[in-house]
């Protein structure tokens, strides 16, 4: 066990180590920027009082950076020790410069009450749209003051005769290319805190993000539509995934992460509409699982059609983890209770190597795979998850899981070649 915390103090301080070496090589608002390349939000009307609405001139700057500056790298600032309440906007592109930077070292707070979102788009806060080259960047702070939403919470609160099942997501990228989030805080948001949608070339890297483990829905960061995202060096907590992995997805590179409280990472679910699945090459290493509900997860709907394959989990450190390693091929509506289908999402083609730690149920390793589309090409490499319970023996279940397997426990599994 000591071993294990050993690893997350390592990793926790490894994550800190770059953002302090990156803050002090970007300290003030000049350096490498020329006062034409600068928009600061206060010029453009913003009070910084946490109190007065500044959407308005978030927008103004936003436009000015974005299609009226003659510069070849504009640059929106929003000043540290000052607090910045903004309503639900969105900043459009495509701007004239091939990059636009979004430096935020102040806090950003989202609207207290549910109501401001009434007549709006409720599943959203800030979003970006079409921006290509967007940097965000700067040692802010993103707060979504989401407890008013987990008190109306369909999942939490069903009696309630208006209960909300959509709450906003705190930041959303849209149709997004060759753009980058780094060093930043997000906290409470009402639902998901980053959605990157239909992005290309996508970069999240020294990221903290926290919620309550028993906030409704919050996942960290979740990705769709998307090719060619890594998310490096970044902690996360929050009451859904830490990071899930939607449809349509590929070149995803995940590392250095601490997830916990939360439900793991996890691909899917896909296929819940029966459409057809495709996300391949996706590789997770170097993560830390202290508390969580699940570790690698794979889960894909019965109903499915289409593949997960070539994906790898590497060097992962699980601490006190329900279910440490998983895949269910078999999810449906009713928990427990699917009925046998035809139809299914293959999955293939899967590495989980150099895996450690502690499960807190019996079941350490469960590959639930379907009779009528089984899992094949899996491999299982120096593998040892012991009961978190003194005295405890954990096992694995294997069904309809085909591979090889070496150094592993609990084990043997799979069923060979």
């Amino acid at each position: 066990m000591g071993a294990v915390f050993g690893v997350i103090l390592f990793i926790l301080a490894s994550i800190f180590s770059v953002i302090a070496c990156a803050n002090t090589s970007e300290i003030g608002i000049g350096i490498g920027f020329e006062d034409e390349d600068v928009f600061n939000v206060m010029d453009y009307g913003a009070t910084g009082d946490g109190l007065t609405d500044d959407s308005q001139a978030f927008l103004e700057a936003w436009e000015a950076a974005c299609n009226g500056a003659l510069v070849e790298s504009p640059k929106i600032y929003v000043p540290e020790e000052n607090t910045f309440l903004v309503n639900p906007i969105s900043f459009y592109g495509p701007c004239n410069s091939p990059t636009i930077n979004f430096k935020i070292s102040g806090t950003i707070i989202a609207p207290e009450s549910p109501d401001v979102w009434n007549g709006r788009d409720s599943s959203q806060w800030l979003g970006f749209e079409h921006v290509n080259g967007l940097k965000i960047d700067g040692y802010g702070v993103f707060d979504g003051r989401g407890q008013p939403w987990w008190d109306q919470s369909c999942r939490y609160h069903p009696q309630l005769k208006q209960c909300t099942k959509t709450a906003p997501t705190a930041l959303k990228f849209l149709w997004c290319k060759e753009s980058s989030v780094r060093n930043m805080k997000l906290m409470n948001s009402a639902q998901t805190h980053i959605l990157v949608k239909d992005c290309n070339n996508f970069r999240i890297e020294n990221l903290m993000i926290n919620s309550p483990g028993n906030s409704p829905n919050t996942d960290g960061i979740h990705i769709q539509s998307s090719h060619s995202v890594t998310i490096t060096n970044s902690q996360i907590a929050c009451g859904d995934d830490c990071i899930s992995i939607g449809d349509y997805i590929s070149n995803v590179q995940i590392a250095h992460v601490v997830c916990g409280p939360g439900h793991g990472i996890s691909i899917g679910s896909l296929g819940k509409g029966g459409n057809y699945v495709q996300v391949e090459n996706i590789r997770i290493n170097d993560a830390f699982f202290n508390g969580t509900t699940n570790g690698a997860r794979i889960k894909t709907w019965q109903v499915g059609r289409g593949y997960v394959r070539n994906v790898v989990f590497e060097n992962l450190k699980f601490n006190n983890v329900k279910n440490p390693i998983i895949i269910d091929q078999n999810y449906c509506f009713v928990r427990d209770a699917c009925k046998e289908e035809e139809t299914g999402v293959q999955v293939s083609s899967v590495v989980y190597k150099e895996i450690s730690g502690t499960s807190t149920t019996d079941v350490a390793i469960n590959l639930n795979c379907s009779n009528s589309v089984p899992c094949f090409g899996i491999s299982m490499q120096s593998i040892n998850i012991d009961s978190a319970k003194s005295g405890k023996q954990v096992t694995a279940h294997c069904n309809n899981a085909h591979g090889r397997e070496v150094g592993v426990f609990p084990g043997p599994c799979l069923q060979h070649y």
